[in-house]
């Protein structure tokens, strides 16, 4: 099956929560086959996780969990079309006052240029991008 969604930092961070939020977990066994995350939502991972004391239990697992989701699931690259699309984004928000997070601004394009839904908690920080589409599956019902 072909990737449909793309996961942001909190989805992912949520699956290995102590106690995951249970509407997460189930729609993440559903469209296992159908997810996949962004070079830059590894980047936030990987720094939170480095963030932790070295010798966590946490930061382990977390190392080790980080190490092999990329063999789980497609990871898609910040490239020129991505760019291209990020830059008219940012150039259309600014003058009406909206400047959403860069780092915001390269996972929507990640997911608009390649026609996947970005499923994610913060809705509220990628709305202002035009033609996304966004998912929450925090509130799923």
């Amino acid at each position: 099956m072909s990737c449909r969604f793309l996961l942001d930092t909190n989805v992912i961070s949520e699956v290995n929560k102590p106690i995951p939020n249970l509407l997460v977990v189930e729609q993440m066994n559903q469209y296992q086959s159908e997810v996949s995350t962004a070079a830059t939502v590894m980047h936030e991972l990987l720094y939170g996780t480095l963030r932790l004391p070295p010798e966590s239990s946490r930061r382990r697992y977390l190392e080790d969990y980080l190490a092999q989701l990329p063999l789980k699931m497609p990871v898609f690259n910040y490239d020129l079309a991505a760019a291209r699309w990020h830059a008219q984004e940012r150039a259309r928000l600014a003058p009406i006052g909206k400047t959403p997070a860069f780092a915001d601004g390269q996972i929507a394009s990640i997911a608009y240029r390649n026609e996947l839904i970005l499923v994610t908690n913060n809705v509220a920080d990628f709305q202002a991008f035009e033609g996304l589409q966004i998912e929450n599956w925090f509130t799923v019902v």
